[in-house]
């Protein structure tokens, strides 16, 4: 396991799993956030965001942190990887986590990517593409068929599918990661 893909909705805990999967096999973590919000929340425009991706996983290891059907399952991050590790945990776990990790970061003001922080329209907002929660809520099942629909497909078998569905069993799966 050299090039892992780490995907799941958000408030799964993808990023933490895949930072924690980026220190066990001595990896560079890449997270397709930072990669796609420019300051202000400015999207990166599409072609630099799918170069970025294609230098970053021309490496021999990583670790991709995210969802973006664009350069994942559509560009080099699954065509380049070995494994894809697929967290998929129960709606309502995800939401409790997604909230009190965004709540977390609000009132600490943490600087996510390139200056950003978390912004307040996730806690007003009823728009998914100025809330979180609303994005998260309603991409769950559409995710959650992609990835079910992409473990069986033919196009991916070159693919070792870890399908992760608790937190108790992402841990003990780590835990039996050897570097």
């Amino acid at each position: 396991m050299r090039r892992v893909s780490v995907v799941g909705v958000s408030g799964s805990g993808k990023t933490t799993l895949a930072r924690a999967v980026a220190e066990r096999l001595s990896a560079p973590l890449i997270e397709l956030d930072e990669l796609m919000h420019q300051p202000g929340w400015q999207p990166r425009p599409e072609d630099d965001f799918k170069g970025e991706v294609e230098r970053a996983t021309a490496e021999p290891s990583w670790v991709v942190d995210g969802n973006y059907r664009q350069v994942v399952i559509d560009g080099p991050v699954w065509q380049r990887a070995d494994t894809v590790v697929w967290l998929d945990l129960p709606r309502l776990t995800t939401m409790r986590q997604l909230i009190a990790r965004t709540v977390s970061r609000a009132v600490r003001r943490e600087v996510l990517w390139n200056g950003n922080r978390e912004p307040m329209s996730n806690f007003m907002s009823l728009d998914p593409e100025r809330s979180i929660f609303v994005w998260a809520w309603i991409t769950y099942d559409g995710l959650s068929r992609r990835y079910a629909t992409a473990m069986t497909d033919p196009a991916w078998r070159h693919l070792n599918f870890i399908r992760l569905r608790s937190n108790a069993e992402a841990r003990r799966w780590l835990d039996s990661l050897v570097p």
